[in-house]
């Protein structure tokens, strides 16, 4: 099943259910623009640190304005997409 990619106060609830739960929640975040199996690793990595892992994509502007014109070379929709296909994420958002 394909991890859900939602909002900030989406994002809020489902964190605020998994802690009631006394779950771990970790969170990272990145451009993942080009996504290689370096990120792949990282991120599994960083969900074997809990019981949960939400990732925050930097969106397309914010990754303009950090990497330069040219960039993204994949657009945020897909490069959220991708992530929410790794069984390792439970949850994009995009900021």
């Amino acid at each position: 099943m394909e991890a859900p990619i939602i909002d900030r106060e989406e994002a809020a609830q489902l964190v605020k259910s998994w802690r009631r739960r006394g779950d771990v929640v970790v969170f990272t975040n990145g451009h993942f623009d080009l996504l290689h199996m370096g990120h792949v690793r990282y991120l599994q990595k960083a969900r074997s640190l809990g019981e949960h892992l939400v990732v925050g994509l930097n969106s397309d502007r914010s990754t303009r304005l950090r990497k330069g014109p040219g960039r993204p070379i994949i657009p945020e929709r897909e490069r959220a997409q991708l992530l929410a296909a790794l069984r390792c994420v439970d949850a994009v958002i995009i900021f």
